[in-house]
């Protein structure tokens, strides 16, 4: 084995692992927010969302 052999392979394994991670990210997030979307629009909202009119609101 060469040593050019083992540097262009630790490399193509590294970029691999890297694409194969943030593919896995973006996928799970558009899955994040699919779920969050049906959620809302069943009428269940997160604790962190403020409510419609709510009291001190300057809006």
């Amino acid at each position: 084995m060469t040593h050019a052999f083992y540097v262009y392979a630790s490399y193509s394994f590294a970029a691999l692992v890297t694409i194969a991670v943030t593919a896995w990210t973006w996928a799970d997030g558009r899955a994040r927010r699919r779920e969050l979307a049906a959620l809302e629009a069943a009428g269940i909202r997160r604790r962190s969302a403020r409510p419609k009119n709510s009291v001190g609101d300057s809006e």
